[in-house]
């Protein structure tokens, strides 16, 4: 079963860092998840995290 992990860090509408973390089947629509950050580097470093977990459980990066 091929699933997707996906993160970014966007602006919200009120302009506060968030990060954003979809995941999934592939040909689905998966699910989201927002989290809200009072700083960009506090989102980066969040980011980051689950980067380094989610290679450690196998997933690969894709451009």
């Amino acid at each position: 079963m091929a699933r997707f992990y996906q993160l970014s860090v966007e602006t919200s509408l009120f302009g506060e860092p968030v990060l954003t973390r979809r995941w999934g089947r592939i040909g689905t629509r998966g699910r989201v998840v927002c989290e809200a950050f009072a700083s960009r580097e506090g989102a980066l470093a969040a980011l980051h995290d689950h980067e380094t977990r989610k290679l450690r459980r196998g997933y690969r990066r894709r451009p």
